[in-house]
């Protein structure tokens, strides 16, 4: 009890709470015509201009609702609870304006954007004012028991919204984590896998170049459209995080690029295979199968030791597709090493398409890679 005592003592105010806008000033200003023609119109009114002053003080109460929900709820529950001493001490008539009804809207503002502290003090304000309207007005059961539940469905009706827009406020923190989980992803492997070839070619240039000076010119320009072509993709998605307007999407590679990945007169030499009816995988599968790939191909070029030839095959099989990435590289005995980024990455892709993924030793050597993902994404 105590825990909770102190959750809701100390519960932030919902950032959620906007400035005023032009329904504050519309409801302000709606509540203004009606209480002066109220004040006027209305027979049977004791001390008419005072009331009427009085309860035009709501007024700045209703701009600042959002803002400063307490403030708001003590100013106008406040004119209440003097109107109704000041109807209990001079023993007069009706004090009250049935306009006067908008503090049931500054107590709806204060459960919903006020903080766990300023709910507790304005609710107990507003209880203690409530009794002394009852008490000086005369009231019955029948108006007890209806007042007390009216003020109990405008709080319940506060809280479920505020709760709803606190749930719909997480759920949109999920989903900025989810994207920000597959940004990383994605630059992982795109990244990577371009460097993964710059590296490999300055490698290579270093050897061609005291070797046949001539070719050192292709290296060089080789080395300069993987960085111009990393350093594309990389602004693309920086441009997609920093627009917020619709901007223009190249479609994602997929199966049908992986040829493009293949390539013979390097070492290691790679080969693509595709085997059986892969032409209507699902979006993300096929996106996915691309990526794995990549990934497999750039963790073979960088950390296979003495590998001459690296193979990806794809190929369907029923309902699913696998997709294997070998090389011939030595490894090493002993336990497999713990999984990086990149390894975690791949496993998390194939997951969430309700695959699996699993990378070790091949029985004939080397290290293979394995994935096995669904031919239709799940729902």
């Amino acid at each position: 009890m105590n825990t909770v005592r102190r959750a809701i003592w100390h519960e932030p105010r919902p950032a959620d709470a906007p400035a005023v806008g032009r329904l504050d000033w519309l409801l302000a200003g709606v509540f203004a015509a009606a209480t002066l023609v109220e004040g006027i119109v209305r027979p049977g009114l004791a001390w008419r201009p005072l009331v009427t002053v009085l309860a035009l003080a709501l007024v700045p109460a209703l701009l600042c609702r959002r803002d400063r929900p307490l403030l708001a709820a003590l100013v106008g529950w406040g004119v209440a609870g003097l109107l109704s001493a000041l109807q209990l001490a001079v023993h007069a008539g009706d004090l009250g304006l049935y306009s006067m009804m908008a503090d049931l809207i500054l107590l709806y503002s204060l459960v919903r954007w006020g903080s766990g502290r300023e709910i507790v003090l304005g609710t107990a304000f507003v209880v203690v004012v409530v009794v002394l309207g009852m008490y000086a007005s005369s009231a019955g059961w029948a108006d007890l028991f209806g007042g007390s539940v009216l003020l109990l469905l405008i709080v319940a009706l506060a809280a479920v919204f505020r709760y709803r827009a606190d749930l719909w406020q997480r759920q949109q923190r999920e989903i900025r984590n989810q994207e920000r989980v597959a940004l990383a992803r994605e630059l992982h492997d795109t990244v990577a896998h371009h460097v993964s070839a710059i590296a490999v070619q300055a490698q290579a240039g270093g050897v061609v170049a005291g070797i046949q000076p001539e070719k050192a010119v292709e290296v060089l320009a080789a080395i300069e459209s993987e960085a111009s072509r990393t350093l594309a993709e990389m602004r693309s998605m920086v441009r997609v995080l920093r627009e917020e307007e619709a901007v223009a999407y190249s479609p994602q590679p997929g199966v049908a690029d992986l040829p493009a990945l293949s390539r013979a007169d390097a070492t290691p030499a790679v080969e693509v295979s595709l085997n059986g009816p892969l032409t209507r995988l699902a979006g993300p599968v096929d996106a996915a199968l691309y990526r794995l790939a990549q990934e497999a191909l750039t963790n073979a070029v960088r950390h296979a030791r003495g590998a001459t030839r690296v193979v990806i095959d794809v190929r369907r099989e029923g309902e699913v597709v696998r997709l294997r990435v070998s090389d011939d590289g030595h490894t090493e005995p002993g336990p497999a090493p713990e999984p990086g980024f990149g390894l975690l990455g791949m496993t998390e892709r194939a997951q969430l398409l309700g695959g699996s993924l699993r990378a070790g030793p091949a029985p004939e050597g080397g290290w293979l890679v394995e994935a096995v993902l669904p031919a239709e994404a799940p729902a």
